[in-house]
């Protein structure tokens, strides 16, 4: 029986996986660095939390995630001008003492089971409308293209200096990263606008990590993103976690298979929600496992952690893909 970790590789590289890669199991995700530990964030149902970057953010009950308050008490930027007085980007300097946990934590992992995978959240273009709303992080795009790119290499250089401070202490091997980049039908900003102002930054970041030691980079955005999946080949994504019904997700994989892998096809929405079913749980990961198929896919829930909204959904779900591991993969 192959491991977790080799598992993944297998099913990644079109090999020969011996079961259903279940959900986030191949990931040991590292909460314990200090820069994570002393950035405040709200846990569910707590509301107004303010972070690091002087954002505020709320996570009300039946919601997947928080979301930032952007009203005009809460908002950081109101105008795009005077982003340079405003976003002071935090501290990533720490005391040596202060990474003794993670480090502690990093060396417990079995990495012939578990790639040790550390965690970003929000990435830069989320960053931007947390900061300053999303109606006005799209006109900015129109309005200020010259200021946007400033924000966005400010952005990318507290991103870059994050992730030095990582490597250099806890040699992951896989990264974990959120940055939702649409709604359910489209996406926030077309091809051609995403190549112009998010692009670029984003291959920095990735080539970075994967320049040091990184092998493995799972992007989250659980939207519609078909057409941006050649961006994230070329900016170096192994999987696309979060992916969509939406999407057209056979389609994505005939034509991108091996390039990228393909991780969710079961929308939380269908079955994270008041009232779920056991039923309706296996009937949403049977669909999925048999209309996607053994490989460059991952069935998963769409939600960007090994959670539910509502308590034994993403339990259930695991405990189907294993009944349909036994069903269509030879012993």
């Amino acid at each position: 029986m192959l491991t977790k970790r080799q598992n993944l590789l297998e099913t990644i590289h079109g090999g020969k996986p011996d079961r259903f890669v279940n959900q986030f199991e191949f990931m040991h995700m590292i909460y314990s660095d200090p820069y994570d530990l002393t950035d405040p964030y709200p846990e569910y149902k707590q509301v107004n939390i303010t972070n690091n970057w002087g954002i505020t953010l709320s996570w009300p009950e039946g919601t997947p995630g928080p979301f930032p308050v952007q009203d005009d008490k809460h908002k950081v930027l109101k105008d795009i001008n005077d982003w340079r007085d405003v976003v002071k980007a935090p501290n990533l300097i720490f005391p040596e003492k202060d990474w003794e946990a993670a480090i502690k934590e990093e060396e417990s992992i079995d990495r012939t089971q578990e790639f040790a995978t550390v965690f970003i959240a929000p990435g830069i273009f989320e960053r931007l409308h947390y900061l300053m709303g999303m109606e006005d992080a799209m006109m900015n795009f129109y309005e200020e293209p010259e200021e946007m790119h400033e924000l966005i290499k400010y952005l990318t250089d507290w991103e870059l200096q994050y992730a030095d401070t990582l490597c250099s202490h806890l040699h992951p091997d896989a990264l974990f990263h959120h940055d939702d980049w649409g709604s359910q039908l489209s996406t926030f900003v077309s091809p051609s606008m995403f190549d112009e102002f998010l692009l670029e930054p984003c291959k920095q970041v990735y080539r970075y990590y994967k320049e040091h030691g990184v092998q493995l980079i799972v992007h989250h955005s659980d939207s519609y993103a078909a057409t941006l999946v050649p961006e994230m080949i070329e900016m170096g994504i192994d999987i696309w976690q979060g992916v969509m019904t939406t999407n057209e997700i056979p389609e994505l994989i005939r034509k991108y298979g091996g390039k990228i892998t393909f991780m969710g096809g079961i929308n939380s929405a269908s079955v994270d929600h008041p009232g779920w079913t056991r039923e309706e749980v296996a009937k949403e990961v049977r669909r999925a496992c048999t209309e996607y198929g053994k490989k460059f896919y991952i069935p998963n829930t769409t939600q960007g952690l090994d959670i539910s909204t509502f308590d034994g959904v993403y339990d259930a779900v695991t405990e189907e893909i294993n009944h349909m591991s036994a069903e269509m993969f030879e012993k």
